[in-house]
């Protein structure tokens, strides 16, 4: 069944009149198509670039991994997110999660990588300096697009600590751009985030303590951030637990305080800032409240929605609502870019063609 929307396609803001017919876009009127709104604000689905689908699932511990990965990204899908990054995994659990079996768009970057003891136990595949770059090329191969490694530990002891030498990690970047492949950075400690610019990742996550000197470096380098702001009251929480030193709690609280300034900065410096939840660490499906949270740091409104949208679609290779391009659609009857609450009452869905919410209805 052909479908017919008629409304503000986003990022251009141009009125449209969208059909869906056989799973793509096109904007030539098709014979018999239904119409499902008249007047909506049309994005092409809204994008979390970094959610753990193996973690944290709102099925059962109990469950198996399939059922429990799929729990996890039906939570998105209700939420309006038709793409998800999953930055790291302790398993490889979530590769094939996709339109096909009825689920968001999935981008992977198999295990999490880290020294032995240095991340939380169980979650990583433990390899040691030397073995991090074969490694990598390994969980490349298993991803077929991105890896993951653990920069900075932030297991109880002193502070966040190193887990990785800069020599180390700029011989995994440089061996994963190799092979065609993009390489992510769990990082919070200036130092080590220093240590990734310089080696070229193509990502850094959370990215905590990135200081208002390194913001031009990583705009240079067109190197991405992903903040992930939504999981801030936890980070402050577990860190008392974590028997640091106060002075290491007090540097991670004031960078926490810093970061929205430090977010404006690198906006207007030209970095690429994305929009991601860690779900996992928290729930599933959260995106509009990172989007809000970006918002709230000084973000315009469509900086922000496009961080979690069209941007970040583009980012992972997909295009938006083009002719041509695979039917994925989520329309809005109120402008987020007025109001990002907005983002919590999706009118319509439609993901690889197919009605997952229907307006009608």
């Amino acid at each position: 069944m052909p479908y017919k929307i008629r409304g503000t396609v986003l990022p251009e803001g141009e009125v449209r009149e969208v059909y869906v017919n056989g799973g793509r876009f096109t904007f030539d009127p098709v014979d018999g198509a239904e119409t499902l709104l008249d007047d909506a604000i049309l994005i092409p689905g809204l994008v979390d670039t970094h959610a753990h689908l193996a973690l944290g699932s709102p099925a059962p511990d109990s469950a198996p991994i399939a059922e429990r990965v799929a729990a996890s990204a039906r939570a998105h899908l209700d939420a309006g997110v038709l793409l998800v990054r999953e930055p790291g995994s302790p398993d490889h659990s979530s590769a094939g999660i996709g339109p096909r079996t009825g689920l968001p768009r999935t981008v992977t970057a198999g295990r999490f990588l880290a020294p032995v003891g240095r991340y939380f136990p169980g979650l990583a595949r433990d390899v040691t300096e030397e073995e991090l770059p074969d490694a990598a090329e390994e969980e490349l191969r298993a991803s077929g697009a991105w890896v993951k490694v653990i920069g900075d530990s932030p297991l109880p002891g002193p502070g966040l600590v190193r887990t990785f030498s800069a020599e180390a990690l700029a011989e995994a970047a440089a061996r994963v751009h190799a092979a065609g492949g993009r390489i992510a950075i769990h990082c919070s400690n200036p130092e080590v985030i220093q240590d990734a610019i310089e080696a070229g990742f193509d990502s850094l996550e959370h990215g905590t303590g990135l200081r208002a000197d390194q913001v031009k470096q990583v705009s240079a380098r067109g190197i991405a951030w992903v903040p992930t702001r939504t999981i801030e009251a936890g980070i402050r929480e577990m860190i008392h637990g974590m028997g640091w030193p106060s002075d290491e709690i007090e540097i991670v609280q004031r960078s926490l305080d810093e970061q929205p300034e430090i977010l404006c900065q690198a906006v207007e410096a030209g970095v690429a800032v994305f929009a991601g939840t860690d779900a996992g660490m928290g729930p599933h499906g959260m995106i509009r409240h990172e989007i809000e949270l970006l918002g709230a740091a000084g973000l315009a409104p469509d900086v922000a929605l496009g961080a979690g949208s069209w941007a970040a679609r583009s980012w992972l290779g997909l295009p938006g609502i083009e002719e041509g391009a695979p039917a994925d659609l989520v329309a809005f009857t109120s402008d987020p870019r007025d109001d990002l609450s907005a983002l919590a009452t999706p009118a319509a869905v439609i993901l690889d063609g197919r009605l997952m919410k229907d307006p009608r209805r």
